[in-house]
């Protein structure tokens, strides 16, 4: 069977990991990679194994070895990067946040459209096999009917990411880690969102560094978001249900969740793996090879909306700057 050929656009610390997962998938063979700078490219290439390194993004998109192009850019970068590679008719994967604008977000997906290219924001998190069982646990009735959702993202330590603190980059703790919680939930509940509101502390001028959100998804089932890079705390999703609850630690990388029973008892769910890129990747080649535009699972519809929350909340938040520290509060209801 064909391989599935993929292009690396950027040098980023996600790449090594994301590399794995096609190494480890059936099909898919890393045959490229480009940065704007050569040397860097060439670097990653004798580390990872990658035939050809290319200085410039362009070049990589000009290759006609290469059938889909992983973008993992910086955050600002996302657009620009996956238009080029989709104006050269290039399938395209999008790391997350997908794009910073929701105008930008709908222009990549008719560009796409209109040149019969598949088009894809990056969400390993609902393709583990975790995800999976519990999405089943939750079919099954095992936790009864399900009534709220709470995610607690804390990463206390974001140094090592020199933009994050630059809104112009892109940078803050709703672009960095919102796209997970928000499209985690809404493939567990198969439910979309319908209403939310969101406050945020930040610094004039600065991305936001603490994230609170309260969600309404179509069957009146509540959810809760909380994203922080100032407390050190356990990360965490939790789905109560009036018969149990399900709590799932690290839910973007993990291999375990655990089914908690109103009568006491438990139940652990495994799903174990080495790369927990291998499973998005071995989506998007199942994808590819059934000529398909959009995914069934990470929709174009689900990413719209991912956007244009966080596009709202984040002009919202700039509207109420001052010279301090400041709790900027929002509350709207979400037009479909």
């Amino acid at each position: 069977m064909k391989k599935i050929r993929y292009g690396i656009l950027s040098t980023a610390q996600i790449v090594p990991r994301f590399v794995e997962g096609i190494k480890e998938s059936s099909l898919g063979e890393a045959v490229a990679i480009a940065s704007r700078t050569y040397y860097k490219a060439a670097k990653m290439a004798e580390e990872l194994a990658i035939p050809k390194a290319y200085g410039s993004y362009e070049e990589l998109c000009k290759d006609e070895e290469v059938d889909i192009i992983y973008v993992a850019t910086y955050n600002k970068g996302h657009y620009e990067a996956a238009k080029m590679a989709l104006t050269y008719k290039k399938h395209v994967l999008v790391e997350k946040p997908f794009t910073l604008k929701l105008a930008q977000a709908k222009e990549l997906f008719e560009v796409a459209e209109k040149n019969g290219c598949f088009l894809m924001e990056a969400q390993k998190s609902v393709f583990l096999p975790i995800s999976l069982q519990v999405k089943k646990a939750i079919q099954q009735n095992k936790i009864g009917e399900i009534h709220w959702l709470q995610s607690i993202t804390s990463y206390p330590n974001v140094d090592h990411i020199s933009w994050f603190h630059s809104l112009d980059a892109g940078g803050g703790a709703l672009h960095g880690s919102g796209s997970y919680p928000l499209q985690y939930m809404q493939f567990i509940l198969d439910q979309s969102i319908t209403e939310y509101y969101g406050n945020a502390t930040r610094k004039k001028g600065a991305a936001d560094d603490q994230v609170n959100m309260g969600l309404t998804f179509q069957n009146q089932v509540l959810g809760t978001i909380f994203i922080s890079v100032k407390v050190d705390i356990p990360s965490k999703l939790t789905i109560y249900g009036d018969k149990g609850h399900i709590e799932i630690p690290y839910f973007w990388k993990t291999k375990q969740a655990t089914i908690y029973y109103d009568d006491g008892r438990q139940e652990t769910l495994i799903g174990e793996f080495d790369s927990e890129f291998v499973f998005e990747v071995e989506h998007v080649n199942e994808c590819l090879q059934n000529h398909l535009l959009e995914s069934p699972v990470m929709t174009r519809n689900m990413t719209l909306d991912t956007v244009s929350i966080v596009d709202r909340l984040y002009a919202t938040w700039l509207e109420t700057d001052d010279n301090s520290e400041k709790y900027c509060n929002h509350s709207i209801s979400m037009l479909k």
